[in-house]
């Protein structure tokens, strides 16, 4: 999902801040469309199974990543965003502190597939509990696509602190939705249990978008408020 990235020189971690924590299937979902987003994707398909519990699938058109830095990206506190303290001054991506994908991989069955556009082959990255099972080449479409099953499947005692399938599928719709808003740009699908939940293309105006997530009457319950 990231272009070339680096790791923070052992002076610098302190300014990056503590580890990214995965609370439950909706704080996936974000970390991996923000990474998306980052990577300047135009269409992210999200697929959903048992609320998160089972499958999150995230798939982008972004610009993908060759073989090091698909490794590299799953070490903590690799990023693309920073090369030393003072980048933080300079930041305008969502995610830069090289925590996210790590800290996802730790507590599930993670995998990784992605290609840069100009590259013949791409790369796979397979990882257990935190511990890589397979590295290597891979047939896949540009872009990149990540796995996330079995979350907190190794760590059964935050498993059973998640809720109803069906209340932590809502923090997945509200949390996408709420991206789609922010990004009307891009082309967004999202699928629960194999089924398309929700989808729209990318659209040339906000106003397009909110009717797709809130309906073609939309303006009968919405203020609109301009200022100067």
């Amino acid at each position: 999902m990231w272009g070339r990235g680096a790791t923070c020189e052992p002076k610098d971690p302190p300014a990056g801040g503590a580890g990214e924590v995965v609370e439950r299937p909706a704080s996936v979902v974000k970390e991996l469309v923000e990474n998306s987003l980052d990577a300047g994707a135009k269409k992210i398909e999200i697929s959903v199974e048992r609320g998160g519990r089972s499958l999150i699938r995230v798939l982008d058109d972004g610009c993908g990543m060759g073989p090091e830095d698909a490794l590299l990206a799953l070490e903590r506190h690799a990023t693309s965003k920073i090369r030393d303290a003072g980048d933080l001054m300079k930041i305008q991506t969502f995610g830069f502190r090289g925590e996210a994908l790590p800290s996802i991989a730790s507590v599930s069955r993670f995998t990784l597939k992605t290609r840069e556009p100009d590259s013949m082959e791409g790369t796979e990255v397979v990882i257990d509990g935190g511990k890589v099972v397979r590295a290597g080449r891979a047939g896949c479409p540009a872009g990149t696509s990540i796995e996330v099953r079995q979350l907190f499947a190794h760590v059964p005692g935050r498993r059973k602190f998640l809720r109803t399938e069906e209340t932590e599928w809502g923090h997945i719709e509200h949390g996408v939705r709420l991206a789609a808003l922010a990004r009307p740009e891009v082309g967004w699908v999202l699928r629960r249990d194999g089924a398309v939940f929700w989808q729209d293309s990318a659209r040339a105006a906000l106003e397009e978008r909110m009717a797709a997530v809130f309906g073609r009457d939309w303006k009968e319950t919405f203020l609109e408020i301009n200022a100067e």
